[in-house]
C-alpha cells in the first residue's frame, strides 16, 4: 500500500491531499503564512497524523503553487495549471473550461477529457480580478468571508462597483458606505464587477461546457450566481474547490512514481 502526497502552496492558503493508491484519503489546509518551508512541513505532518502514517510511507510527493519551490522534501514539482487541469478532470471528467479564482490571480483553462491543459490565460498583475478583492471587502465591512456570498444575495438595489483595481477598492467601498449604500448592495455590486473581469478572460480564451469554478472564489455563492448571470450558462463547483490543484499534484505524483517503478 502506497501513499502519494500533493501539496499546493498558494500565496494565501496552503493545501494538501494524501492519496492511498488511487483513493482520496485525507485533505488539509491552513494559511500559508510567511514561512513556506515550515507551512509545507505542517501540511505534510498533519496529513500523516490524520492518516496514521509516517513519512516513510509516502511513495512520492509532488509540489505545486506559488511557493512550490520551498517544499524542499518534494520529489517533483509541476505548474499550477497542469495540476489544476488534472485534479478537476479527475473529479468531473466532463469539465472543459476551468475558472480558478485565487488570491493573487485568476485564471481560465481549457482542458481536454484526459485532464490536459490545452490553453490558459491569467488575469493581469493587479489583483482586482482575483479573490483578494473578496478579502478586502470582508475587512472593510467587518464581516466573515463565509458571510459575503449569502449577504450579497439579499441585495435589493443595483450598485455599480466602478473600479476593478484592488488598491482602490477599499477606498471606494468606504465611500459607498458613507453614501448610505447597504452591505448587501455593495457586495452584490462587487460580485458583478469581479464576474465581469472573469467574463473578459473567458471570452478571450473561448468557452466550452462544462464550466467549473475553483479556488477561494468558488466558495462564494454570490460570485457563483453573478458569474452564471454574466456568462449565461451553469457554473459547477466541485466539492472542496480549494483542493483541486493539490489533488492533481498527488495524481501526477502517483503517475510519476509508477513510471519509476517500471
Amino acid at each position: 500500500m502506497a501513499f502519494y502526497l500533493g501539496i499546493d502552496i498558494g500565496s494565501y492558503t496552503a493545501k494538501g491531499i494524501l492519496l492511498r493508491d488511487e483513493s482520496l484519503l485525507e485533505s488539509y489546509s491552513c494559511l500559508s503564512g510567511g514561512d513556506y518551508r515550515l507551512t509545507a512541513e505542517q501540511v505534510r505532518d498533519m496529513l500523516l497524523l490524520k492518516a496514521g502514517a509516517s513519512s516513510s510511507d509516502i511513495a512520492f510527493t509532488m509540489a505545486t503553487g506559488y511557493g512550490s519551490k520551498q517544499v524542499y522534501f518534494a520529489d517533483g514539482e509541476k505548474p499550477d495549471i497542469t495540476c489544476q487541469a488534472r485534479g478537476v478532470s479527475f473529479l468531473i471528467p466532463s469539465a472543459r473550461t476551468v475558472i480558478d479564482v485565487g488570491d493573487l490571480y485568476s485564471k481560465v483553462l481549457r482542458i481536454d477529457g484526459s485532464g490536459n491543459a490545452l490553453n490558459f490565460i491569467l488575469s493581469g498583475k493587479c489583483a482586482g480580478g482575483s479573490g483578494r478583492l473578496l478579502l478586502i471587502m470582508a475587512k472593510v465591512l467587518q464581516i466573515r468571508m463565509e458571510d459575503i456570498g449569502p449577504l450579497s444575495l439579499n441585495s435589493s438595489n443595483k450598485v455599480d462597483f466602478s473600479t476593478g483595481c484592488v488598491v482602490f477598492s477599499e477606498s471606494e467601498a468606504v465611500s459607498r458606505i458613507a453614501e448610505g449604500v447597504s452591505k448587501e448592495d455593495l457586495l452584490a455590486g462587487m460580485h458583478r464587477a469581479l464576474a465581469a473581469q472573469l467574463q473578459s478572460l473567458v471570452e478571450r480564451i473561448g468557452i466550452e461546457e462544462e464550466v467549473i469554478l475553483t479556488g477561494g472564489g468558488a466558495q462564494d455563492v454570490g460570485l457563483v450566481k453573478a458569474l452564471e448571470k454574466s456568462l449565461h450558462i451553469p457554473i459547477h463547483v466541485p466539492n472542496n474547490p480549494l483542493f483541486t490543484a493539490a489533488l492533481g499534484a498527488a495524481i501526477l505524483g502517483r503517475e510519476k512514481s509508477l513510471i519509476f517503478r517500471h
